[in-house]
């Protein structure tokens, strides 16, 4: 039987029907992780056509009036500490006769953060919260239910689900390697991070882990799969390892008529390629240059002025509500913004302007047709045309929206920094093949001036907008530190020295532009943990930089236990410059190799016993072992975000290498190149917020 990805585009959404059928006449309470699971899966309209009152934030500060009998919670979080006060003072406040709650996570999970251990029948602690749930409500004959759904995906587009309940789920690094030790007795500590096992990781961590492994096991039990598990680095080894000794998993496995390879990739074996600005891709610039919706780790909000009569003043942006990317009502508006995230710049911003042209045709509005290159204010003509006709903004509301981010990014005074980051990274490949890593890095000195200083060159020009803020230049210390291995080799031991007396200097030099910002990005409020420049002392800001250098000198580690894909660099051979080989690219090329060859580093993980039974016969007979090419449908899961641009590789390598082969793809999140450093100095890793 074929599996067809519609399956599994569609099972986000099909997980909201058991949240559906119980939300008639109620109100909705919903964090915000479960919120934006929906926001991609039909929305708010999926709530309100299914007979809800009303949608509220899951918070203390809401409540409901005496007129309000029916309450839904939809919570990604286990049913204990936090979650559980909040959901005792909203009841407290109001006047519930009636309560369901949906946790994202299952029963299974909720024994083991019980430390129970032993097999049970039924669901013990979800009845033991529901006698709570009418204990608050005042009555023990009003009705409470809690179960679990699975709510924690979000179909951004045909080719890719993300997980907004699992955002900042990132691989360890160096730093936590140490942390995990420093609790340790001397004789049992790690000597490297793929020596981890998940019990020797924090409890929220593992339980993090282990609601993903039940999340993505409840989607292949949906989808009738059997799949075999494969893993390239230390945090995909535990979770593969998780999923496929997942207790209900195993029974799947011997029934289930569809077979799928699924892949999981760690992020921090390639990191430049998420910090990058090379990915050529329209939708990597709107997330970036756009501010996000409140709430949301994905989607960003749209300014919708220009499709009113409106005067643009300081305050007008609380008149009009933005915008945004997720369209999953109009279908027009669904194949671009498909077109959008797997094309090239100038391909998609042509898309945009076919869509605009054939909207604003359909409607017979006085379009001028004009050839030539695509201008944010062509794109605005075309858009204003529509206000002349309500009935015509909301048939093209979704194409609108798209076309709005796409001309908002365009025309936003930072883009001119995007094609500054792209020229600094190219010299910086090149650079690498001849010079050793100090050599490379001492380049980034120069760039390390407050900005609009006296001896800043852009002092005459439009305040340096084109000039690299710290945020830029945070970006480019990851991306050359992600590469140090790259570069040519030179005396241990003199390099040392040089590296740390240089380090020093950057320090130096990155604290004293930090510090000089009038006004602090949302990135650096983070890392300092200061919203106000006033407040930001240079001691704080030191300590910030300090810290983030602890983290990038692992950097160029992530891919030393690999023995093949250990390199993400081709060097210059004379004809053609050094060049970025993405990681993701040499592990499908592998894949989709005709010889079925096996790569050392891509480690099929499977469920115990039986594997090794396999093995040891394999002495005396031939045994093949699994191959991720072996069935017609292939996962990648990456586990710390996917740029755009990444998208657009795997479409093409697939339908290069491999034609018949479906692949889809699974990620904690969509990645804009800022991501990267708040999860690498702004992140807990170890001890992940589980509502605890």
């Amino acid at each position: 039987m074929e599996l067809l990805t519609p399956d599994f585009t569609n099972f986000p959404r099909n997980a909201w029907e058991k949240v559906l059928s119980k939300v008639k006449k109620a109100v909705v309470f919903m964090d915000d992780r479960c919120a934006e699971a929906l926001h991609w899966s039909g929305g708010v309209t999926a709530l309100l056509d299914a007979g809800a009152r009303n949608l509220k934030q899951f918070s203390s500060f809401e409540a409901c009036s005496v007129n309000e009998p029916k309450a839904v919670f939809v919570v990604s979080t286990l049913l204990k500490g936090r979650t559980v006060d909040i959901i005792k003072d909203i009841i407290s406040l109001s006047h519930f006769q009636y309560c369901v709650v949906f946790t994202a996570v299952p029963h299974s999970v909720h024994l083991l953060a019980n430390n129970v251990t032993a097999e049970m029948e039924g669901s013990p602690v979800f009845q033991q919260f529901e006698e709570k749930l009418c204990e608050w409500m005042g009555n023990m004959n009003y009705t409470a239910e809690v179960m679990h759904a699975p709510v924690v995906f979000a179909p951004v587009s045909q080719q890719l689900i993300v997980t907004p309940a699992f955002a900042h789920l990132f691989p360890l690094l160096l730093p936590d390697l140490e942390s995990i030790n420093s609790k340790r007795p001397e004789k049992k500590r790690f000597g490297n991070l793929i020596d981890l096992d998940l019990h020797s990781l924090p409890f929220e961590l593992q339980i993090e882990i282990k609601c993903l492994a039940a999340s993505l096991n409840a989607m292949f039990e949906a989808t009738g799969t059997r799949e075999e598990s494969f893993a390239v680095g230390p945090m995909s080894r535990i979770i593969a390892g998780e999923l496929a000794n997942h207790p209900q998993a195993k029974n799947r496995r011997k029934t289930a008529p569809n077979k799928a390879s699924i892949i999981f990739v760690d992020r921090t074996l390639d990191l430049t390629g998420a910090v990058g600005h090379h990915g050529d891709n329209l939708v990597e610039k709107i997330l970036t240059m756009l501010k996000p919706l409140p709430g949301h780790v994905t989607d960003v909000q749209v300014d919708m002025l220009e499709l009113t009569s409106l005067q643009q003043t300081k305050h007008s942006h609380n008149t009009v509500a933005p915008g945004c990317l997720s369209q999953s009502q109009s279908p027009a508006a669904r194949s671009l913004w498909e077109a959008m995230l797997t094309s090239k710049h100038k391909e998609g911003v042509m898309e945009i302007r076919r869509h605009l042209v054939e909207a604003a045709s359909k409607e017979k509005l006085p379009i001028k047709m004009s050839m030539g290159r695509v201008t944010p204010e062509q794109l605005c003509s075309y858009m204003q045309l529509f206000r002349s006709s309500w009935g015509a903004l909301e048939s093209h509301c979704g194409v609108l929206q798209l076309g709005l981010a796409t001309a908002q990014t365009l025309r936003h005074p930072c883009m001119p920094r995007w094609d500054a980051c792209l020229a600094f990274e190219r010299l910086l490949l090149q650079a690498l093949g001849d010079s050793n890593f100090p050599a490379v890095l001492r380049q980034l000195l120069p760039l390390m001036k407050p900005r609009g200083g006296e001896d800043s060159s852009a002092s005459g020009s439009r305040l340096g907008e084109d000039e690299c803020g710290p945020d830029e230049l945070i970006l480019l210390l990851v991306y050359l530190y992600s590469l140090a291995d790259e570069a040519q080799p030179v005396d241990e031991e003199e390099q040392e020295e040089e590296l740390e007396k240089l380090e020093r200097e950057l320090i130096g030099a990155l604290t004293l532009v930090i510090i000089r910002e009038t006004e602090l990005s949302p990135l650096l409020q983070k890392l300092t943990g200061c919203a106000d420049p006033a407040e930001l002392t240079t001691e704080r800001a030191h300590s910030a930089v300090e810290e983030m250098f602890d983290t990038l000198r692992g950097l160029s580690h992530t891919r030393d236990h690999l023995k093949q894909l250990r390199s993400v660099y081709a060097t210059s051979d004379g004809v053609h410059q050094a060049t970025y080989r993405p990681l993701l690219k040499q592990i499908l090329e592998e894949v989709f190799l005709p010889e079925r060859r096996e790569c050392p580093d891509i480690e099929h993980m499977s469920g115990g016993l039986t594997d090794l039974l396999k093995t040891g016969f394999s002495m005396f007979m031939k045994v093949s072992r699994p191959h991720p090419s072996d069935n017609p449908l292939l996962f990648l899961f990456l586990v710390g975000g996917v740029t755009p641009s990444e998208l657009r590789l795997i479409k093409e390598i697939a339908a290069a290498q491999k034609p018949g082969t479906q692949v889809l793809i699974l990620s904690t999140r969509l990645l804009r190149p800022t991501d990267i450093p708040e999860l690498l100095f702004n992140t807990q890793r170890l001890t992940p917020d589980i509502g605890v």
